[in-house]
C-alpha cells in the first residue's frame, strides 16, 4: 500500500484504473471486475460498472484460452486482451527513451524530458500507461514532457533512469527509483 495520500477516486480515475485491470489480466465478468477493483479500494455498483465499460468501449472477446474476457481498445484499435502487458509496457517505453529521447534534465520533484518535435504527447502517453508510482503526474507540449514525481528530491533518479533507458533501449531491471510499488519515503529526508 502506497504511503501518499489519495485523492477521492474521479470518473475518469476510475475509467483509468478498469483500463489498466483490463489489460493486466483475463477479467471474465463484471463482478469479478467489481471484486479487483474493491480489491484496489474502489467501491462501484453493478449499474455504474456496465456504464463505464460502455463508456470506455470495452467489449467482450475470445481470449487465446477461449474464455470471454473484457477488453478495451488498445493502440490502433486493437482489441485483443492481453494479460501481464505490464512488462511490455515497460519495454515499449525503454524501446521509446532510446528512439525519441533527446535529453532528461531534472530539477527537485520536476524532470524535463525532451523529444522531435510531435512525439512528447506520444512519449507521455507511453509513460502514464507503465504507472510507476514514483511519477505523480505527466504534462506533454509539442517536444517537452514534464513528470511531476512524488518524492521532493526525486526528479534527478529518474532523470537518470529515462536516460540510460535512452542508451539502452531496454528497461532499467530491478530500479526502486521506477517500480510501481516502489515506496519513497526513505527518499524524503
Amino acid at each position: 500500500m502506497s504511503t501518499y495520500a489519495r485523492a477521492p477516486l474521479t470518473k475518469a480515475a476510475r475509467h483509468a484504473k478498469i483500463i489498466t485491470l483490463l489489460e493486466q489480466r483475463e477479467v471474465r465478468s463484471q463482478s469479478e471486475l467489481a471484486e479487483l477493483l474493491a480489491d484496489d479500494g474502489v467501491q462501484v455498483t453493478q449499474g455504474t460498472l456496465s456504464r463505464d465499460l460502455v463508456e470506455i468501449g470495452a467489449l467482450r472477446v475470445r481470449s487465446s484460452g477461449g474464455h470471454l474476457v473484457y477488453a478495451v481498445p488498445g493502440e490502433g484499435g486493437d482489441r485483443t486482451p492481453h494479460v501481464g502487458e505490464f512488462a511490455s509496457f515497460e519495454a515499449r517505453l525503454a524501446r521509446l527513451c532510446g528512439e525519441v529521447l533527446v535529453s532528461a534534465e531534472a530539477s527537485a520533484n520536476l524532470v524535463v524530458l525532451r523529444t522531435p518535435p510531435g512525439a512528447a504527447q506520444y512519449f507521455a502517453s507511453a509513460v502514464d500507461r507503465v504507472g510507476w508510482e514514483s511519477i505523480l503526474g505527466t504534462i506533454a507540449g509539442d517536444d517537452t514532457v514534464l513528470l511531476i514525481t512524488r518524492s521532493p528530491s526525486g526528479g534527478s533518479s529518474i532523470a537518470q533512469q529515462f536516460l540510460i533507458m535512452s542508451r539502452t533501449g531496454k528497461p532499467v531491471g530491478g530500479s526502486a527509483a521506477l517500480h510501481p510499488n516502489h515506496n519513497e519515503k526513505d527518499e524524503v529526508k
